[in-house]
């Protein structure tokens, strides 16, 4: 297993790895698998990129993210145009029906509120808009409501796991209650995690994932 120190350099390294990150003044901390950002960036996709380029680093089991958005003086938005910008950028995403998200901004700060049939739309609409300048943060608020009313087969999920070659499903267990699939057991990386959980949402009447995976990363070992 990787000490503080060699997950430390790790993220770091990843960090840097990335294009949009080359030049950023990231500051990482490591203890006992929990991993701490801080600093400052120039817009909002460089903050998540930093974020999952450390999510994706084996031996990460937590992240604690405090990176702050600031951008120059001549970058400077209103809300109201910020909130005009994030509304063209979901009208132009083909992934995100019309007229189904509203969206509040307060201080660069965007909400998206509103109901969707899937949860990869409602991702759509936070992706849309990330990379739009001004936008210091994104409230991802949408609800999931399908249209489907076939009940949820623990079985299929479990299936689905199964086929995937990037999560190893050894010591998942799956629970179904209503519209709502419960997660739980270990996986050996936050990546694994996060793609049990993608998985899960693609199930057809599904309203809620409750993820609650624990990242094991000494698991990998046994």
């Amino acid at each position: 297993m990787k000490n503080d120190s060699e997950l430390q350099t790790d993220v770091q390294n990843a960090i840097k790895w990335e294009p949009l990150l080359h030049a950023a003044e990231i500051g990482v901390t490591a203890k006992d698998g929990v991993v701490s950002l801080t600093g400052v960036v120039d817009s909002y996709a460089k903050k998540m990129e930093a974020e999952n380029a450390a999510k994706n680093v084996s031996g990460v089991r937590a992240l604690v993210e405090k990176i702050e958005v600031k951008f120059p003086s001549s970058w400077t938005k209103t809300n109201s145009e910020i909130a005009n910008e994030v509304l063209s950028a979901l009208k132009s995403n083909m992934s995100v029906p019309d007229n189904k998200v509203t969206v509040k901004v307060e201080d660069g700060w965007v909400t998206l509120e509103g109901e969707l049939v899937w949860n990869y739309q409602k991702d759509a609409a936070k992706k849309a808009i990330s990379y739009l300048m001004g936008v210091r943060g994104v409230s991802n608020n949408i609800k999931i409501k399908s249209e489907i009313k076939e009940a949820i087969e623990q079985k299929d999920i479990e299936d689905a796991f199964e086929r995937s070659c990037t999560v190893d499903d050894r010591d998942i267990v799956v629970s179904v209650s209503d519209t709502t699939v419960l997660l739980t057991g270990r996986v050996n990386s936050w990546y694994q995690k996060e793609e049990a959980g993608r998985l899960a949402w693609k199930t057809p009447g599904i309203w809620h994932v409750k993820n609650e995976l624990e990242v094991d990363y000494a698991y990998s070992y046994i």
